[in-house]
């Protein structure tokens, strides 16, 4: 038995943090393309970092919830029974570690900066000053980038995710939209392989299939029970 987990901003909601684009097309008030893609950057730098500033400083304010919670135990109980378990997520929040996981995070993580200058990366939640850089202390780059994975960026160890989906036995989805690739794609990749698939979201995602056991409602409510009843089949 092998458990792949991926999670999505709706495994977030419930601890109040903003799903990432709502019916509108908006991410919190600005427009997707321009706080969330390298081109952004070049165009406005001050106002993608305000904006990442302000989603840094909300991480200060929200604490898991019991989806997250419900998620770190699964993962000790897989970890005490010697079952493989991973956790990958859309989420560039810190509320699985928080909980106890350990995730891999496939779009960057906001409590950590990057030099676009050397590569350095600087984990910080001190400086939150939405209106001031914060310059590379390991060359002098007058400012870091939030290291985040924009639209039209690499998804780092993307590959290797794939390979967790074909390898799988059973892949469960929570809180996912199924429109944003490659993490869009693993639900397929497991299907082919065989493996027992599960979603559990809000509503139904795009990528839904009449094969997938669908598990609706708030990840805080169903995502306990869920991982009770995956708990019961591991060996």
């Amino acid at each position: 038995m092998k458990l792949l987990v991926l999670t999505g901003a709706g495994v977030s909601a419930d601890s109040g943090l903003a799903t990432f684009r709502g019916a509108d097309g908006l991410w919190e008030g600005q427009r997707v393309e321009d706080v969330a893609s390298p081109h952004g950057w070049r165009r406005d730098p001050a106002l993608v970092w305000r904006f990442y500033q302000l989603r840094r400083a909300a991480l200060l304010q929200v604490e898991p919830n019991p989806a997250h919670h419900a998620l770190a135990a699964l993962e000790r109980e897989c970890g005490r029974r010697g079952v493989e378990f991973r956790l990958v997520t859309q989420n560039v929040d810190n509320l699985h570690e928080r909980a106890g996981s350990r995730p891999v995070h496939m779009h960057g993580e906001l409590e950590w900066l990057r030099c676009e200058r050397c590569g350095r990366r600087r984990r910080d939640l001190e400086q939150l000053d939405p209106q001031r850089f914060v310059a590379c202390d390991a060359c002098g780059a007058e400012r870091l980038r939030p290291d985040i994975v924009w639209f039209g960026e690499l998804v780092p160890r993307a590959e290797e995710i794939l390979e967790w989906a074909g390898e799988c036995t059973h892949f469960v989805a929570v809180g996912t939209s199924g429109v944003v690739y490659p993490a869009a794609g693993l639900i397929e990749v497991a299907r082919a392989a065989g493996a027992r698939t599960i979603v559990q979201s809000l509503d139904q995602p795009a990528n839904l299939r009449r094969v997938d056991l669908f598990r609706p409602g708030r990840a805080i409510d169903a995502v306990p029970a869920l991982c009770g009843e995956l708990a019961a089949l591991l060996p």
